[in-house]
């Protein structure tokens, strides 16, 4: 695959700035995330809690604000309230009078009386305000998945080849390559084919292992894209689709450029994780609890924002025996509380409170819960807001959790919700 540089550093990074100065970010994240099950039944699948203090979206979000694009729209529709929350309580502080702005776009029937029904469909229903932003690039966002990228170079990528269009990629295990959209690739890195989540994907050329997957980050020339929309919004037999739709009608006639992902250091596949199924959830969040984790949260030269809630650091109290509060090989956020128990290999979010003689082990426990005195949970995620009745085992007995209603995944993991526990704010007492 051709790859192009630039010569000199300071050149090279006063030309990216240049732009990045001149590209507007939309952020699709109106996806519903059913494969993450019931922890997206009052959640989006972008405001779903990640790495102990984040949301899903900050990724993303964050990969924008440190490639210096600062003018960012977020695309809403399923479900959006605690996303929009979030955003307006931690991504409020960039400057208008400087052009800057995290701008949400709640799907509003612009053009006509339906909601979003596709990628590019959500995208073409904004056109009126992207124009009004005068962008000369348009970089296109998943707002569901956890990696960290400088656009910059993509954008700059996309220059140098002459491209209309350019779709960001990582190389994937064919065995799991149905699950995105494949691309065939010639020599100088051009797409030949593209098949979304085909039944055979086709291999990279020169190996029978991995294919070529879209991450769903695209870098359109603006105009172009704006024709695009347009043609593909006249089509009554388009899904609206930058996948199934736009990328493939366009391949023939036009240059559609590849941007092969990679850790620049080591020359490596770079982290990314597309965290859209319980099990994925909780694997990424316990990489995290590693010595030397791929991704790596305590990065000054690329930090992760977020809205950042004023708690008091986290207390581990009780030292007798039997009953010492703990934590070991584990992340325990702000406003935690152990007392008398023992967290271990576990992710713990903010304001989490675990009383005396519980074991936590192998548990990504999201904000404010709080587990009972006496309590074993194993291999879990728990909620936000679930309170653990003293006692309760989970994780133990699998065939028990489902009797309580619990979800239990293909890989083990115990999903428990406020709602499962008769918990839930819609939850009527009989």
């Amino acid at each position: 695959m051709k790859h192009f540089s630039l010569s000199g550093d300071a050149t090279e990074s006063r030309y990216i700035s240049r732009l990045t100065r001149n590209t507007l970010a939309l952020v699709l994240a109106g996806g519903r995330g059913t494969r993450l099950q019931d922890l997206t039944r009052w959640r989006v699948k972008p405001a779903v809690p990640f790495g102990g203090k984040f949301r899903i979206i900050d990724f993303p979000l964050s990969n924008c604000i440190n490639s210096e694009i600062r003018t960012v729209c977020v695309l809403t529709q399923y479900k959006s309230h605690s996303l929009i929350r979030h955003i307006q309580q931690g991504w409020n502080y960039l400057r208008s009078e400087f052009g800057e702005f995290v701008e949400l776009l709640p799907a509003q029937q612009r053009v006509q009386a339906s909601w979003y029904s596709g990628t590019a469909d959500a995208v073409y229903q904004n056109l009126d305000i992207i124009r009004s932003h005068k962008p000369e690039y348009v970089l296109i966002l998943a707002g569901d998945h956890i990696y960290k990228m400088d656009y910059g170079p993509m954008i700059a990528h996309h220059v140098a080849a002459n491209a209309d269009l350019t779709v960001g990629c990582i190389e994937v295990p064919l065995e799991l390559a149905k699950s995105f959209g494949v691309m065939a690739v010639g020599s100088d890195g051009q797409v030949l084919r593209f098949s979304e989540k085909p039944d055979h994907p086709e291999p990279v050329p020169g190996r029978s292992d991995v294919a070529l997957a879209s991450m769903g980050i695209y870098v359109f020339s603006t105009e172009f894209l704006f024709d695009q929309l347009i043609n593909d919004a006249k089509n009554k037999d388009s899904a609206h689709d930058f996948g199934h739709n736009i990328i493939p009608s366009v391949i023939e006639n036009y240059t559609v450029s590849t941007y092969l992902f990679r850790d620049v250091q080591n020359n490596t596949q770079a982290y990314w994780r597309d965290v859209g199924t319980v099990d994925a959830f909780w694997e990424a969040n316990m990489e995290l609890v590693d010595i030397t984790p791929e991704l790596n949260l305590y990065d000054t030269e690329w930090p992760i924002w977020t809205y950042q809630e004023q708690l008091p650091p986290a207390k581990f109290v009780l030292d007798d025996d039997g009953r010492r509060g703990m934590a070991v090989d584990s992340m325990v956020s702000g406003g935690c509380v152990i007392s008398g128990a023992v967290v271990r290999k576990s992710l713990l979010f903010s304001s989490v409170r675990v009383e005396v003689n519980s074991l936590v082990e192998d548990s990504v426990v999201l904000p404010d819960v709080v587990i009972g005195s006496r309590c074993t949970i194993k291999k879990a995620v728990i909620d936000k807001g679930c309170i653990i009745p003293d006692g309760t085992s989970i994780g133990e007995d699998h065939e028990a959790d489902k009797k309580r209603g619990f979800t239990l995944s293909d890989g083990g993991v115990v999903l428990v919700t406020p709602d499962m526990l008769g918990q839930g704010v819609h939850y009527v007492q009989k």
